[in-house]
């Protein structure tokens, strides 16, 4: 099969979905003892100080790639892309801060006097995979500003996702160890300098540079007690656009293929809790009904607010702005949390087994109330615009 095919959206969205579910029926099999087993056995290197277990290789190491093409895009998107300029940054940019705080005071309501309370980030998220995947295969023919909003939406998402595990999920940090993942960041970005400059054999000896450099990083800020993920975000955001996205062009296949579907099968794979519904906890019926209900709410209030305030005198430029019934769809869009709810979910319950099976649940029912509702609403807009269109 062509490692093309890994760079479509709608291919890396039926992956992860294919992959999620088959976690989920595997972890409730016969075969589900020895996957939990599995996950949770120690792959340690005690010379120096790794110690893992092949669940948190996968959201600690393998997921570095796709935070390292999270970071690559978001870097494109600033310096080059739809979020270059203020004007263009802010409507989505104000959206996406209203799709981070309305479902994350939905889940604080819900919870009150739960004890989980620190859950509220899990609701937060919005997956660029899987949110383009469903726009492309239920969404051909639509205008395109429909795709680009979504993507600076989702981007700006993931910055403060990465900024939300920086900030509240890093305890008792080794100070001598970050400071030493900062020097490796700036050798890396002295490295990614050069690399600019050179070709032929010295150009493949400094790309080997960089690529030590960076797992070197990612092992001193594991150590220092940050989310190694932070690492690779970082290296992502100091090398040169150039070769980052060469880079980048390089690993979809990959990341795309391999490392986003490892990583759905593994957190997917949850035993259900045999319990009945009242007896699930409020962090449950919190994710279920943050992620479809406030994305919806929060990205298109204040996304709507955002339109009408900063409206574009260029009749031109406000015939490329979102209509509302557009805006409504987006939104929904949002609402599909997957990958990085599903990596927030294990850091914030990460004390209680039990807890993250039960968010891990609710992340992949939140998730896909928001596909079905979704396509729906990609459908019926789609059939608008070809009506129009006559």
């Amino acid at each position: 099969m062509s490692a093309s095919i890994f760079r479509s959206e709608r291919a890396s969205a039926a992956l992860l979905l294919v992959a999620a579910v088959a976690g989920l029926i595997v972890a409730n099999s016969g075969w589900g003892p020895g996957l939990l087993d599995a996950k949770a056995t120690h792959l340690d290197i005690p010379a120096i100080g790794l110690t893992l277990s092949a669940g948190h290789w996968v959201s600690d190491g393998l997921l570095a790639l796709f935070f390292f093409v999270v970071a690559v895009d978001l870097k494109h998107e600033l310096i080059s892309g739809e979020l270059a300029s203020i004007r263009r940054a802010i409507v989505p940019a104000i959206a996406a801060l209203g799709g981070v705080a309305v479902p994350a005071g939905v889940y604080a309501v819900l919870t009150i006097g739960s004890g989980y309370g620190s859950g509220w980030p899990v609701p937060t998220a919005t997956d660029i995979a899987f949110a383009l995947g469903i726009l492309a295969v239920f969404g051909t023919g639509l205008p395109g500003r429909i795709r680009v909003f979504l993507l600076a939406l989702a981007v700006l998402d993931d910055l403060v996702a990465i900024l939300i595990i920086a900030v509240f999920f890093t305890h008792g940090s080794d100070l001598t160890f970050l400071g030493l993942g900062v020097v490796g960041v700036i050798a890396t970005f002295v490295a990614g300098r050069l690399l600019g400059r050179h070709r032929g054999m010295r150009g493949a000896a400094l790309v080997t540079l960089v690529v030590v450099l960076a797992v070197v990083t990612w092992y001193l800020v594991y150590r220092s007690g940050v989310h190694a993920t932070i690492a690779a975000v970082a290296v992502g955001l100091v090398l040169p656009l150039g070769p980052a996205r060469k880079a980048v062009h390089a690993l979809e296949p990959l990341t795309n293929g391999i490392v986003l579907p490892i990583f759905a099968f593994a957190a997917a794979a949850v035993a259900v809790p045999s319990v009945g519904l009242g007896q699930l906890s409020p962090v449950f019926w919190a994710i279920v009904v943050a992620l479809p209900v406030g994305k919806l709410i929060g990205i298109t209030l204040a996304g709507g607010i955002a339109t009408r305030v900063f409206r574009d005198p260029d009749p031109a430029a406000r015939s490329r702005a979102l209509s509302f019934r557009e805006l409504v769809t987006v939104a929904m869009l949002g609402g599909i949390g997957f990958t990085v709810s599903l990596l927030m979910n294990e850091l914030a319950f990460k004390r209680s087994a039990e807890i993250v099976d039960e968010g891990t649940l609710a992340v992949l029912i939140g998730s896909g109330i928001s596909v079905v509702l979704a396509a729906i609403l990609v459908s019926s807009l789609k059939r608008h615009h070809r009506r129009r269109a006559l």
